[in-house]
């Protein structure tokens, strides 16, 4: 699943039930120390951890190393064993609504969900009605988005007829049920090529895919791929940087080969401004709870003992040497003492991905690419589908310092309770789009633009106001209109202001530049 502390700092959630985006008080991510403490710390059987997978994590570092703030994500939300999104809660409820940690849009309104269905539909009559048509949901929850997205899909009988398969990118097998159900009216799974599929309820003989990673799904010259990420990308695992004003570069070592040793030529180096990487390493079990380092005036009072901390590795690490190196957009930076800068390589191969189901591989990445991964090397003739992106984050700058814990719809420390936490950072649209439009030579990126825009030109208002006149009682009703208005909201910390949607689309050379729907454009008929 970003951004400079540039743009508005939210408020402090003083009540529950709100979304990711409007309980972010912006973490500072912890106090940035050059080392840990230096006071003895008793082994890791003796220590009290606060999860099973803490101590997993603490007894791993302990023999490794630090580690990146990457890896500590993705074992937090995904590890097999105790991750955030992996694990059956306690109580049987998931990590969604007002008995989990966050309250999504979709689950907010019914029209955020029937909003995109007429979006995917907009686009599919400016394209000119395409066969083959694949819908692709990358992280989709308990399936409340897909839902209301196929239930709308479904009543535009053309399209729905041209719609060959559904999948979902989905590594829980708890969220897995909990889609199933929602979306086939049962639990039960049949196994597949890429992992289970069951008969869509909506569409009568199209089938629902289930796999874990969105490269496992197929790609075709002649489909047309709708690609759904909703508050998806901010929970893609991270790099931290920091530009380190004096960093001292160590000689290498002596590298052993079958024809004899090899030396290396230079000793020790003293760099300036040089990029160094932000690492988590086990936090001194002596140190109190104390308070946590916010970027608001007052600091937050800990509720829980971090088992974690955030340091400065003493020297730059192979991923500080080449991320930053990767856009203009963080050389400028070079020169700044102590910026601080999230890269999501995760984030930009998915954005990638995106590009190239779409619009075809970029034939000349291909030739230059040594890897084995051959998904540039993709043809599409006729470049078709789209890609919508929703998500928080800033329009227009790098992220720094957003990384963040949220739980029980508060913003906490994200290296308390590993594993009982939802862990986010905000998400680079910049750095997206540059990754689609470098990934594919066919496709085009508009946005982002505000939440409140796009589902505002779509006509929120007027279909809110259809469900309103329709409303049985007025707790519906009273429901119906502070959910929409919800999404639209401006204010500070408001979905409709810091919520942005993005939109990757085909691009065909030498015709003429067409708007999406949501983004400046009319629908086409």
């Amino acid at each position: 699943m970003r951004a400079h502390s540039l743009t508005a700092l939210r408020t402090a959630a003083r009540c529950s039930q709100l979304p990711k985006a409007e309980r972010i008080r912006r973490l500072t991510p912890c106090a940035i120390r050059w080392s840990s403490s230096l006071a003895p710390s008793p082994s890791s059987s003796e220590r009290k951890w606060s999860t099973p997978l803490a101590k997993m994590l603490g007894e791993a570092i302990t023999t490794t190393g630090p580690i990146s703030v990457a890896a500590y994500m993705r074992q937090c939300l995904t590890a097999p064993e105790g991750g955030y999104y992996t694990r059956q809660t306690t109580t049987g409820e998931d990590q969604f609504g007002t008995k989990g940690d966050f309250v999504t849009s979709p689950e907010i309104s019914q029209v955020f969900g029937e909003l995109i269905g007429i979006w995917l539909y907009a686009e599919w009559l400016a394209q000119g009605k395409k066969d083959k048509v694949q819908i692709i949901e990358v992280g989709p929850g308990r399936g409340t988005l897909m839902d209301d997205v196929l239930r709308t899909v479904s009543s535009f009988k053309a399209f729905a007829n041209s719609i060959e398969a559904v999948y979902l990118i989905e590594a829980s097998p708890h969220l897995q049920k909990q889609q199933a159900k929602l979306l086939t009216g049962s639990e039960d799974l049949k196994k597949s090529d890429l992992g289970w599929m069951a008969p869509l309820k909506y569409v009568p003989g199209v089938s629902i895919q289930w796999c874990e990673d969105i490269r496992f799904v197929p790609k075709e010259e002649t489909s047309t791929p709708f690609i759904l990420a909703h508050e998806f990308f901010d929970a893609l695992p991270i790099h931290v940087f920091q530009n380190v004003p004096q960093s001292s570069i160590p000689a290498s070592s002596t590298i052993i080969t079958p024809t004899g040793p090899i030396k290396p030529k230079h000793g020790v180096t003293v760099a300036k401004n040089t990029w160094h990487e932000l690492v988590v390493s086990p936090a001194s079990p002596f140190a109190s709870a104390g308070t946590i380092v916010t970027t608001s005036a007052a600091p937050e009072k800990a509720e829980e003992k971090p088992d974690f901390e955030l340091t400065v590795s003493k020297t730059p690490t192979p991923h500080s040497l080449y991320l930053p190196k990767m856009s203009t957009r963080y050389k400028k930076l070079e020169d700044t003492e102590n910026a601080i800068i999230e890269i999501s390589p995760e984030s930009l191969a998915y954005a990638s991905d995106f590009a190239v189901r779409i619009g075809g591989g970029n034939a000349s990445a291909a030739a230059s690419s040594t890897s084995n991964d051959k998904s540039t090397a993709f043809n599409k003739t006729q470049p078709s589908g789209a890609a919508l992106i929703l998500d928080y984050g800033p329009s227009d700058t790098i992220p720094a310092n957003t990384f963040r814990g949220i739980r029980s719809h508060q913003t906490v420390s994200p290296f308390t309770a590993p594993g009982l936490v939802d862990l986010s950072a905000d998400v680079d649209f910049l750095a997206l789009a540059d990754a689609a439009l470098d990934a594919s030579p066919g496709v085009e990126v508009h946005g982002p633009v505000e939440q409140s825009f796009f589902l505002s030109t779509m006509g929120i208002r007027e279909r809110a106001e259809r469900l309103l006149k329709g409303a049985k009682d007025e707790e519906t009703r009273r429901r119906l209109e502070t959910g929409w208005k919800r999404l639209v909201d401006r204010g500070p910390s408001g979905m409709g202001k810091t919520y942005k949607a993005m939109a990757i689309v085909p691009y065909i050379k030498g015709s003429k530049l067409r708007r999406p729907v949501g983004f400046g454009g009319d629908i086409a008929a």
